[in-house]
């Protein structure tokens, strides 16, 4: 049986921002089907960020843009959050490494798991999280439950 990183709020654990999940039953389907070990993580949780937390989106670029230096995440307050997102993306990493993980399903649109979209703002534009541009860039494919 081999491991994959999920994002734990897909697999119904309570680590959304708002302190919800998001269980996705075409998930569980899809681990079951291939015989896949979930691993979950939340990569804002391991950067010891608390659930509930306040709302995050992109203010400039996307997560790769973040990783770079010049993006920027940042909460419905208006601080900048890149430093605990940097350190999730990190700790997500290293799950990853530990797990022997090669792929990486993440829910799609969050700051730090998006696999192909974002907010900007309120609006949804092409990009990836910070974890999961983090993951990418070091041999792990990442997709969404929007794919299954």
């Amino acid at each position: 049986m081999r491991p994959i990183l999920v994002s734990a709020c897909l697999l119904g654990l309570s680590t959304r921002y708002d302190g919800a999940a998001k269980r996705s039953e075409a998930v569980f389907e899809f681990l079951r089907d291939r015989g896949l070990v979930p691993v979950p993580v939340c990569p804002e949780q391991l950067a010891g960020l608390p659930t509930p937390r306040p709302r995050t989106f992109f203010a400039l670029g996307s997560g790769a843009e973040v990783l770079d230096g010049p993006g920027q995440v940042v909460n419905e307050q208006g601080t900048v959050v890149n430093g605990p997102f940097l350190k999730g993306a990190a700790e997500t990493l290293k799950v990853a490494r530990i797990a022997g993980c090669r792929e990486a399903l993440l829910k799609e649109r969050s700051p730090s798991c998006g696999a192909h979209q974002v907010y900007r703002g309120e609006e949804i534009v092409p990009g990836q999280g910070i974890a999961a541009a983090l993951l990418e860039r070091n041999g792990i494919r990442v997709f969404s439950e929007e794919e299954l």
